[in-house]
């Protein structure tokens, strides 16, 4: 039997690789063997007899390991660096002897202060690596009303495998996107899960994904965050920071969503979830949070980048005082080459060891600004992560809008890479649903796929997220149930959150049993989530819209951990019409890729697109227009037949009498919808339409139907 070279070349190169990490020490500092690290690292890692710290600063003059029993607040021992082990601007040491699960790691750092200066280094504070892959300290979810007074992290040894796991990869305009905050997901008693809250939960929820029918879920922040910052009490309820919007470490999950503690193993239950997510069909994108820290300003604390290289990781004025773009006090300094490498490295991280399938950058429009805060035309960080060989094929996705107001739905600098929640859609298909006048041309622009806003010769066809709601606002059973916000339990005097939601109460603010106003109420709802899965582009909608979840009017639940902001799974029974009509409207979706982008021409002669009034190829439209038509057309990608879709939409408070386009001999005009009538099958919703001629029907007051073409038979 002859000799396997490429396994002789395989045992070469483990034994040359075990070589390099098995390094002597060299010194011994405080009772601890020691040596020069491994440079290039980031980061605390294990290697087989020791553990390598590894971080920068470029102002410090000197850096200390400090080492913690687990949970103890007082150092078992400091350990310099030595001199000789700085290289650079770059701290390495390896230390032997440890047991990565009886300690916890940080820092001190030793240099200047100087406020004025943005230079604030104390060596009594506690630093936090930046690059911690487990924080300690946060498990226990709103267990305390204020964190420790200082973060440590622990060492991290996942062995997670992931076999040979294919990622869904969906194009993007066939994602669906569902957008979730993991604990409010499952946290309420009717959710019927072993764990409530936590990722092991959503896993348990996959079926109910797969039958709703989405193939992508975004969950809200899940880096480590304090909920318990600016914890307080009012009316009786404790508010925390719920939606985590202040993170505390990049590169470490927030294991106050685990369902147990996973010491050093940090992140395992999170990649097991992904895994099964992607088995089944459902891209996992992540709400990531780059242009703030929970550091806060001036009065916040110091527990990471701060202590580090303050006047490098954070936008500040000539004062060292710090701008504050993004409404919560600080700005990460995006475009500096040091941060940018870190933002880069934290997104590797994610999608190596984690597989994730895509990112949407809150407040994206802050990555964009220069050192100054002001706007570039070509920021260095988002063409990094454009062009980026790691994040090649995941999705970038940008809020492109700011706190400081740089708002830049349909021009953020994009290289053909980056798609935008579509602000404009949410705002124009809101008023133009309610009814408002002088809407329907945008409502036109946005159903075809907002290209006055994404030139696809630049932008190609995946620029636009269409959305209605978002966690930010309204849920979609609100949007129809209130004029105003009532927010009042947030404790700001109702002050807070926006206040033009463009929504209707449909006659009476809140709950009502008046049955024509539940009618009314249902129908708009219809519309809205009917007109989002008919519409061009990538769709995104709030969990719990499918089955009426509410938030009672509050349309700014970020503080709310409670009823107010969890599903409740029991409205999914008492409002099943809805949810078997989102059901529904996904699936046609999915059967009518027309609806989602142009296609190959129709062999039937129609054009892609064609715009109607209640007249077949008339788009004449003004300020009162209120009732429109939309057909596309295309020759269907997997099928050898035409794929034909008519939307029509009637926004006016009276029914009215609509013409169909004509259509090639040997066809005819099937309903496939009407939310003026309670949901039912395709054949259900063509023989209770009523027809008043060949081609003519009657859309109901405020609703809308969907026609295809078939073969007349």
């Amino acid at each position: 039997m002859g000799i396997d070279i490429s396994k002789v070349k395989e045992e070469e190169r483990f034994q040359i690789s075990r070589q390099k990490w098995q390094l002597k020490p060299t010194d011994e500092v405080n009772g601890y063997k020691i040596r020069p690290g491994i440079y290039q690292t980031n980061g605390a890692m294990l290697l087989n007899e020791g553990v390598n710290f590894t971080v920068h600063s470029f102002g410090a003059t000197s850096c200390t390991l400090l080492l913690f029993k687990r949970e103890s607040q007082k150092p078992f021992v400091k350990i310099p660096f030595p001199d000789t082990y700085r290289v650079g601007n770059t701290f390495s040491m390896i230390v032997y002897g440890l047991n990565i699960t009886e300690f916890e790691y940080a820092y001190s750092f030793d240099g200047p202060y100087d406020e004025s200066k943005g230079l604030l280094f104390d060596k009594r504070n506690v630093i936090l690596d930046p690059y911690a892959k487990a924080i300690v300290g946060q498990s226990g979810w709103g267990e305390k009303c204020r964190r420790d007074t200082f973060y440590k992290a622990r060492v991290v040894n996942s062995t997670y495998d992931w076999g040979a796991l294919k990622q869904p990869g969906h194009a993007f305009k066939d994602l669906i996107i569902y957008e979730m905050h993991v604990r409010g997901f499952t946290k309420h008693d009717s959710s019927g899960v072993e764990y409530p809250g936590t990722f092991a939960a959503i896993k348990e929820k996959i079926p109910y994904l797969k039958e709703l029918g989405v193939n992508a879920v975004e969950l809200m922040p899940i880096f480590e965050f304090d909920e318990a910052e600016d914890c307080r009490v009012y009316d009786g309820n404790t508010l925390l920071n719920y939606w985590g919007y202040n993170t505390v470490g990049f590169f470490a999950p927030n294991t106050s969503y685990t369902a147990s503690l996973e010491y050093n193993r940090e992140g395992d239950e999170l990649r097991r979830v992904i895994k099964e997510l992607n088995e089944n069909g459902i891209e996992v994108i992540l709400d990531v949070v780059f242009n703030h820290t929970a550091e806060g300003n001036e009065q916040g604390p110091i527990y990471s980048m701060k202590g580090i290289d303050n006047n490098i990781y954070y936008m500040l004025t000539p004062d060292g005082k710090y701008f504050n773009f993004s409404g919560c006090g600080n700005v990460l300094n995006c475009n500096h080459p040091i941060v940018r490498q870190f933002i880069l490295d934290c997104l590797r991280y994610w999608v190596i060891e984690y597989r994730v399938d895509g990112f949407r950058f809150d407040l994206a429009s802050i990555l964009g600004r220069n050192e100054d805060g002001s706007p570039m035309s070509q920021p260095p960080l988002l063409q990094s992560l454009a062009f980026d060989p790691i994040l090649g094929s995941v999705k970038l996705i940008a809020e492109a809008w700011d706190a400081g107001g740089l708002y830049q739905v349909g021009c953020f600098p994009a290289w053909n890479r980056w798609a935008e929640w579509n602000g404009k859609y949410r705002d124009d298909m809101r008023c133009f649903l309610k009814g408002d006048e002088g809407k329907a041309n945008d409502a036109i622009a946005r159903i075809c796929g907002s290209k006055d806003l994404y030139d696809p010769v630049h932008r190609g066809d995946d620029a636009s997220v269409n959305f209605l709601n978002c966690h930010d606002g309204f849920p979609l059973y609100d949007l129809y149930a209130y004029n105003e916000k009532h927010n009042w339990s947030n404790g700001w005097n109702n002050t807070d959150g926006e206040n033009r939601n463009n929504s209707w109460n449909c006659g009476v603010e809140g709950e009502t049993e008046d049955f024509e106003v539940n009618a009314l109420r249902s129908r708009m709802r219809k519309n809205a989530f009917a007109t989002l899965m008919l519409s061009r582009g990538c769709a995104m909608f709030l969990m719990g819209d499918e089955f009426c979840n509410t938030q009672f009017g509050n349309n700014n639940s970020y503080c709310q951990d409670n009823e107010i902001s969890w599903l409740d799974w029991t409205r999914k029974e008492t409002y099943n019409e809805m949810f078997e009509f989102s059901k529904y409207m996904i699936a046609f979706r999915k059967k009518h890729p027309v609806v989602k982008g142009k296609l190959e021409p129709a062999a039937c002669g129609l054009p892609d697109c064609s715009i109607h009034n209640e007249r077949p190829w008339n788009d004449y439209r003004d300020a009162q227009t209120r009732t429109i038509g939309i057909m596309f057309a295309g020759r269907h990608p997997k099928k050898e037949q035409d794929d034909v879709v008519y939307i029509g939409m009637n926004m006016y408070w009276e029914s009215r009498r609509v013409t169909l386009p004509e259509l090639p001999a040997g066809y005819r005009w099937r309903v496939a919808l009407n939310t003026s009538l309670t949901h039912c099958d395709e054949k259900a919703y063509d023989a209770e339409t009523f027809w008043d001629g060949i081609n003519v029907l009657t859309i109901g007051e405020r609703a809308m139907i969907v026609a295809v073409m078939e073969k007349d038979v």
